[in-house]
């Protein structure tokens, strides 16, 4: 440790001898260096603080029913986006620099310039949205312009970035509501179709394929029944006709046993009877009414029997020929009885083959059953998916409608202009003071080690243990120099030298020093000798 402090020592002792490189290079570098400091421009800043309330009234009312977004995410986009080369350039046409640039490559250092010198910052705390937009200009009016210009671009961008995100989610949303519209007036079409094209097995009002089946299966076997029995009925009423005997007695008994047989003028008898019980409990049987009454039975009895004869002779027997007319009630009665059954017998025959065809067809089209049933299913799906899909877009759209409107009522970030940008009455830079500063302690260093340099260089012993060694040689004594030699005259002329330098210069430091605070000082007596 005791080597080191000695080396330090001598190395300082070096540096002490040669001395005049500190003088030189201080009286080279440090007037150069304060000339041109004092010579630069003034720079001037101004700058704006700004108030971005995000706490809209309309936010706690419309959640739930409008897109929701995040204004500090916003507002930090628009923060890094305002130096983005398309606001630089909108700043350069509000402030007119751009007519300052007559060159490319002017402009482009003009937009360099305004990029690095425009700053935003976040001032308050982080709960506080509170700005600062600031610039630096060598003009006081032009750095107000650009602050209050900067300012206008990120409110404008701020509140024009809802406007443009709306109207773009607008164009999609209809984009999408058209596309979505045609798929689901084709997925309508292919299941339309396919319905009708199967519309006998699908399923629908009356249940799916088996149940229709069934159904078909149970209604035929009813009308199997039912034509059994006519058929049944048929063979007896011709058993009936074919034994019937032409007496009178045993026609009376035919006719007991015979189905009634309805004509035209059943109704009207009936109620001509009805009538006649009437009157004969109230009156004898030669009153007026009743004999009319009688006789206008009489004649509808004998229109009945005549319709019965037409009908008779109309008809025919199996064999093809006609039944022979018979003037007893009871073979006219068997015979339209036989026909009105071979009627019905033939209609139930057309309503039970009808239905046969319905369950051969069903039973025909049980193999195909499977892959109607999954093709029906996967239209069902495509058709459910898309129709699912349009009533979402349709609900976005309304609720993008309803955001958009309510952000032309209000906007969701309201900025307040704390301070305005004004026109620096002081500059800001450059900080001259730290500059001379700064000059002086370089042209020093540099002195410094010009000396330490040289004294390494052409080195002088300045003690006797630097003496021992270099030399190797043990050093029992030292010797002063004398005052007859001069060498201390010699040195203190030299220390006075350096002391005189450094004070002129120290003086001449404090006048710039001095020029760098307060300019009007230093430069009103020299106006008034002037």
């Amino acid at each position: 440790m005791q080597e080191i402090i000695e080396q330090i020592i001598d190395y300082l002792k070096g540096i002490w001898l040669k001395r005049r490189f500190i003088i030189i290079s201080t009286w080279l570098i440090c007037p150069l260096a304060w000339v041109y400091i004092a010579q630069l421009d003034n720079v001037y800043e101004s700058d704006a603080r700004i108030y971005a309330d995000t706490q809209s009234i309309l936010g706690p009312l419309l959640k739930g029913l409008t897109v929701e977004t995040n204004p500090q995410t916003q507002i930090r986009l628009m923060i890094k986006t305002l130096l983005s080369r398309p606001n630089l350039e909108r700043i350069t046409r509000m402030t007119d620099l751009d007519v300052q640039a007559t060159t490319p490559a002017a402009y482009e250092s003009l937009i360099d310039r305004l990029k690095s010198n425009i700053t935003i910052r976040k001032t308050g705390g982080r709960a506080d949205n509170i700005f600062t937009i600031s610039y630096l200009d060598k003009d006081p009016e032009m750095a107000k312009n650009v602050v209050n210009s900067a300012l206008t671009v990120f409110i404008e961008n701020t509140l024009g970035e809802n406007r443009n995100d709306s109207n773009s989610a607008q164009k999609f949303l209809d984009t999408q509501i058209k596309d979505y519209e045609n798929r689901l007036l084709a997925s309508e079409s292919r299941l339309t179709d396919f319905k009708q094209k199967y519309s006998g097995v699908l399923p629908g009002q009356y249940g799916g394929y088996y149940q229709k089946l069934n159904l078909v299966k149970e209604q035929l076997k009813v009308i199997d029944l039912s034509l059994r029995e006519l058929e049944t009925q048929l063979k007896s009423a011709k058993a009936q006709l074919s034994s019937s005997p032409s007496s009178g007695g045993n026609a009376q008994n035919n006719i007991k046993n015979s189905y009634s047989i309805q004509t035209t003028y059943d109704g009207r008898i009936a109620e001509l009877e009805a009538n006649l019980d009437s009157l004969q409990l109230r009156y004898t049987e030669m009153h007026p009414d009743v004999k009319e009454v009688k006789r206008r039975l009489a004649h509808l009895n004998n229109q009945r029997s005549e319709e019965i004869d037409e009908y008779l002779s109309s008809t025919k027997n199996d064999d093809g020929s006609k039944l022979l007319s018979s003037q007893n009630p009871v073979i006219q009665q068997l015979q339209i009885q036989v026909n009105q059954l071979e009627n019905q017998v033939a209609s139930t025959t057309v309503r039970a083959n009808d239905y046969r065809r319905q369950v051969k067809e069903l039973e025909s089209k049980i193999h195909i059953l499977p892959e109607i049933e999954a093709e029906l299913t996967s239209l069902n799906r495509g058709y459910n998916i898309t129709k699912e899909k349009y009533e979402q877009l349709l609900n976005r759209k309304e609720t993008a409608l309803l955001a958009q409107q309510a952000n032309e009522t209000t906007n969701p970030i309201q900025f307040k202009v704390i301070d305005p940008p004004r026109a620096p009455t002081a500059p800001v830079g450059p900080k001259r003071v730290l500059f001379l500063v700064g000059s002086t302690i370089f042209a020093f260093g540099v002195g410094v080690g010009l000396s330490l340099l040289f004294s390494q260089v052409n080195p002088v012993v300045t003690s006797s243990s630097q003496v021992a060694k270099i030399t190797g040689i043990p050093v029992f004594g030292v010797v002063s120099a004398t005052e007859n030699l001069g060498l201390q005259r010699w040195h203190k002329r030299k220390t006075l030298i350096f002391i005189i330098s450094n004070s002129v210069l120290f003086i001449m430091l404090a006048f710039f020093m001095l020029y760098a605070i307060a300019p009007n000082v230093i430069l009103a007596p020299i106006r008034g000798i002037l």
